[in-house]
């Protein structure tokens, strides 16, 4: 995006953390030669080499979704960061879309040339099945070598946690390490805020309430996309984290058993979505909108609101720059805010690396302090120490002081496709069938159930 639309450091700046990052992870380890022993050989018990400089010639393979412009950027200036430190390390690099790695993934990890790290999707059909079938190695070794618990918290760790057979999803051996953090909130835009005299809500009250005023002066008060079904889960994952107990929206959403989807709680998150459609805060056609045209639509001027991720900050401040911002509603004015977020995919270690030891100091570099600052500079949200890079200003100081917030002093709660390999086409066509009245929310949960319980009761 345009250096005016944000806050960047100077070159000088950037290239003084790259040169830090360069030095920082000394060996901690005496090295012992070339770590080039088959996967299915590495042995939890044995010492962790940590003197990359010491293994000798290597190339390491990486597969990322990391794609678009910020994200691709710090990708490249950590690999070469790497490299730089390491001439003995050549990186090859795989890069592919969301959708393309979760289709080309499970076919790589099943056959005889996997890559050495790759980025995995957390929820159970993703990470949870590689887990299942002994695809990943458990980081636990490595975690303990660099010091991983210390840097990054539990509330983080969890996402990429799971017991040795897949069956329990939030705890047990650590599989995976994030760079990014991610926040569902709602995007606003400030002119549209001007014009109707209100305030930024402090709360759902006060958001519902800014709802009506914008529908009654004839504005759209909402934007929503839900073509693609999965959108409207971030629309209600927040809602459902102001109405229903955290312990249970966790275990509901990690696929635990010890919830119900069958309660008056979840039925009224249902409903509230369900009433928000009868009372005109939508978009038209919200189940045949394209979700980007939903945020371009608010780029536009076409709307005041917008539920959404954090991962939309750049592209909005890209179009609409000091014009838009972000907040995270909370169930009263004055509580700790609850919603949707947790991490972007977490970089994972294969079973059939050769290199495991320098996969894992590979891990550790990109998610360093040092790395950290080369996210919040390339326009990423760093999932450690998130408040320190916030911006001066913009959007993204919005985002990054939210997500700082929330993940501090209220509750990040799981994505709600991550509980079960069905989930997400579950729920995506369970929630499309309440906004556009084909189902009740008293169905919407029983729907749910069923699914969570099968899956649950199988486990």
């Amino acid at each position: 995006m345009p250096a005016s639309r944000r806050r960047r450091r100077s070159r000088a700046a950037l290239t003084a953390a790259l040169s830090a990052l360069a030095l920082s992870l000394a060996a901690c380890t005496p090295g012992s030669g070339s770590s080039t022993e088959s996967p299915a050989a590495a042995d939890p018990d044995r010492a962790v080499e940590t003197d990359v400089a010491g293994m000798g010639e290597q190339t390491l393979t990486v597969w990322d979704q990391e794609v678009r412009g910020g994200q691709n950027e710090q990708m490249t200036q950590l690999n070469d960061a790497f490299m730089a430190k390491y001439p003995n390390i050549t990186i090859e690099r795989n890069s592919q879309s969301f959708d393309d790695l979760a289709t080309t993934l499970r076919l790589a990890l099943s056959g005889d040339d996997a890559p050495d790290v790759v980025e995995a999707n957390n929820g159970r059909n993703a990470m949870g099945d590689f887990v299942a079938a002994g695809q990943l190695l458990p980081l636990d070794p490595w975690s303990e070598e660099y010091g991983w618990a210390d840097r990054y918290p539990e509330s983080v760790l969890q996402y990429s946690q799971y017991s040795g057979d897949g069956k329990t999803f939030g705890s047990g051996n650590l599989y995976g390490l994030p760079q990014v953090g991610e926040v569902v909130g709602v995007f606003y835009s400030k002119p549209k805020l001007a014009e109707l005299g209100l305030e930024v809500p402090a709360d759902w009250s006060g958001f519902e309430a800014a709802l009506d005023t914008a529908r009654d002066a004839g504005e759209t008060p909402m934007l929503l996309g839900n073509i693609e079904k999965w959108p409207a889960l971030h629309l209600f994952g927040p809602v459902q984290g102001s109405l229903v107990p955290t312990e249970d929206v966790e275990k509901l959403g990690f696929g635990n058993a010890g919830a119900s989807w069958t309660t008056p709680e979840n039925e009224a998150a249902a409903q509230k979505l369900a009433d928000w459609q009868a009372q005109g805060y939508f978009n038209d056609g919200v189940n045949g909108t394209d979700y980007d045209a939903a945020w371009q639509s608010l780029a536009a001027g076409d709307g005041v609101f917008l539920m959404g991720g954090s991962w939309l900050a750049a592209d909005l401040q890209d179009a609409m720059g000091d014009d838009v911002g972000f907040f995270v509603p909370a169930a009263a004015a004055g509580e700790a805010a609850k919603t949707t977020g947790g991490t972007g995919l977490p970089f994972t270690l294969t079973r059939e690396s050769e290199n495991p030891d320098l996969a894992a100091a590979y891990i550790n570099f990109i998610t360093s302090d040092e790395a950290m600052a080369v996210l919040a500079e390339t326009g990423n949200l760093p999932v450690v120490d998130t408040q320190t890079y916030a911006p001066e200003s913009g959007v993204l100081q919005d985002v990054y002081s939210e997500f700082g917030k929330v993940s501090a002093e209220g509750a990040l709660l799981p994505y709600l496709d991550y509980a079960t390999p069905t989930m997400a086409d579950t729920m995506g066509e369970a929630l499309q069938g309440v906004l556009d009245g084909r189902m009740s929310p008293q169905q919407f949960t029983e729907a749910l159930e069923a699914d969570y319980a099968e899956f649950t009761g199988a486990g």
